[in-house]
């Protein structure tokens, strides 16, 4: 059997990508520390229990299960939490990612696949963003994030390690399955956070900042649905496993959705109301976040099938009433 250690794998994406590494014939390992993820999302494979940090705990799984790659997920990722605690994040993200490349490194796995993000580029209205945008993040999870892609830079021209990067945008929906799923708490991302509004789990859902540079005041955002997301990776560590160099992708649909629009397209998909009320800015939140890149479904013949925004509501609203894992 061919084993992928997966970082993160117990949580939201990462254990959507164990269940296509699953169904493509690989095993994944799931290597985390339930800090923000969760023991029932580990179905996929084997699960080993540790932290980023932990160089010896790292050290022992490569040893017991000499995983061909690494799918790396594992991050703190809130934007707003990034810029009231920036060391939280440098420490956990960086340092965390550094101690695994040099984990893998020295065990000899040498195809590495990263979850980056579009919060690398930072704000840039009215630009088209590509692989060759300028990254100029606005906060700590982003520059967290940018710091990560150049340590794999760094450590391709000494040591060898191939890498891929998939810097992408908003991610929604769930397994169509009904598997696995996206629950976090706190909550902060918007389509649950509105479903669970229109559930009546919370009393409504806070719009935050309405004065932004955009036609109705509130900021857009490129979704992509978490199957097609996950299936970019899959294809990714296949285009290292095929010998080629590395390379960085951005994963996204083109398509811009403003909030009072993903609010519109949830009325009309669980045919109930929104509950909402419209607040201030956060810190660290960009106007625009749209991909303009078509270099993934070029290169690694990338297609996404799921990522209209109806479909990904669906499957988050199917997903949120029946499958939350156990707090």
């Amino acid at each position: 059997m061919v084993n992928v250690l997966v970082t993160g794998g117990a949580g939201y994406i990462g254990s959507h990508a164990c269940k296509a590494l699953r169904d493509a014939g690989l095993v994944p390992v799931t290597f985390d520390n339930l800090e923000t993820g969760w023991s029932d999302a580990v179905k996929f494979g084997p699960f080993v229990r540790g932290d980023l940090t932990d160089r010896a705990a790292l050290d022992a799984a490569f040893a017991e299960f000499e995983p061909v790659a690494v799918m790396h997920f594992a991050a703190l990722s809130q934007v707003g939490e990034s810029m009231q605690d920036p060391g939280r994040y440098w420490r956990n993200n960086v340092v965390g990612s550094l101690t695994l490349i040099e984990a893998a490194v020295a065990a000899g796995c040498l195809d590495f696949v990263f979850s980056s993000t579009c919060a690398t580029y930072g704000d840039q209205d009215n630009v088209v963003l590509d692989e060759n945008s300028a990254q100029h993040p606005i906060n700590a999870y982003g520059a967290s994030k940018r710091a990560i892609e150049d340590i794999l830079r760094d450590f391709e021209a000494a040591c060898g390690l191939r890498h891929v990067i998939f810097r992408y945008f908003n991610v929604a929906g769930a397994d169509p399955d009904g598997e696995v799923g996206e629950f976090h708490q706190p909550e902060t991302h918007l389509i649950p956070l509105m479903l669970d509004a229109i559930a009546g789990k919370r009393a409504a859902l806070t719009v935050f900042g309405t004065d932004y540079d955009t036609p109705d005041g509130t900021c857009i955002r490129d979704y992509v649905h978490v199957c097609d997301l996950v299936d970019a990776h899959v294809l990714g560590l296949k285009w290292l496993q095929d010998g080629k160099g590395s390379r960085v992708f951005n994963l996204g649909t083109g398509s811009g959705f403003s909030v009072r629009e993903v609010i519109d397209h949830s009325r009309a998909v669980t045919n109930q109301s929104v509950p909402y009320v419209d607040g201030a800015r956060r810190p660290g939140d960009c106007t625009k976040l749209v991909s303009g890149s078509t270099r993934a479904e070029a290169e690694l013949g990338w297609t996404p099938t799921r990522s209209t925004l109806e479909t990904m509501i669906k499957d988050a609203w199917r997903w949120h009433q029946t499958g939350h894992y156990n707090a």
